[in-house]
């Protein structure tokens, strides 16, 4: 298929003003002007590195999951390997790091699965989603400070059943395991 994503009715930044800079958090207040004119005084715009998800699947066939807490929702969940693409790092490099630090499990085949952008409108990275195939155990868990993640092999049928059940609450985990299961008529 033709790439129909273009920068066709492209908004003109008239000014910006960064109104936090952090590691993790970064916002800006555009004045934009449209193409037909008209301004825009009050938009803004979070901005983020590229990130990571992976689908990894053991050599056994399980898929290796995580729970951990989300505070901005208040719930612990059940979700995909995961992380922020550093400084550096290829997208595949990030998901290779982060797959080993979080889980200990590592190898196997690896392919891009999907790109997505986690809200066009107001973020501007990319969430680059990766299938390892035939991962194994290899390390233990090598969390940053802050993490607390606990490691869960689990068959097709539970992730499946998560999806169909709504317990599967990041959008952009969701999304390529849906394609997963579309794919593999599973």
């Amino acid at each position: 298929m033709k790439n129909t994503i273009t920068e066709e009715k492209k908004w003109t930044i008239l000014e910006t003003e960064y109104l936090i800079r952090r590691p993790w958090l970064t916002a800006r207040r555009d004045v934009a002007q449209l193409p037909d004119g008209r301004i825009n005084n009050e938009y803004y715009v979070l901005e983020y590195p590229d990130w990571v998800n992976i689908i990894a699947i053991t050599e056994d066939g399980d898929f290796v999951l995580e729970r951990q807490y989300r505070h901005a929702l208040g719930n612990t969940c059940y979700e995909l390997p995961c992380g922020v693409i550093e400084a550096g790092e290829t997208p595949l490099q990030a998901a290779q790091r982060e797959l080993l630090e979080e889980t200990g499990y590592a190898g196997g085949t690896w392919q891009e699965w999907m790109v997505l952008s986690p809200n066009p409108a107001t973020c501007t990275n990319m969430a680059h989603s990766f299938l390892a195939t035939g991962v194994r155990k290899v390390a233990g868990q090598s969390l940053d400070a802050t993490e607390d993640i606990d490691v869960y092999l689990k068959p097709a049928s539970f992730v499946r059943e998560l999806l169909e059940n709504n317990q599967i609450l990041q959008a952009l985990m969701a999304a390529p395991l849906w394609k997963y299961f579309y794919d593999n008529k599973g």
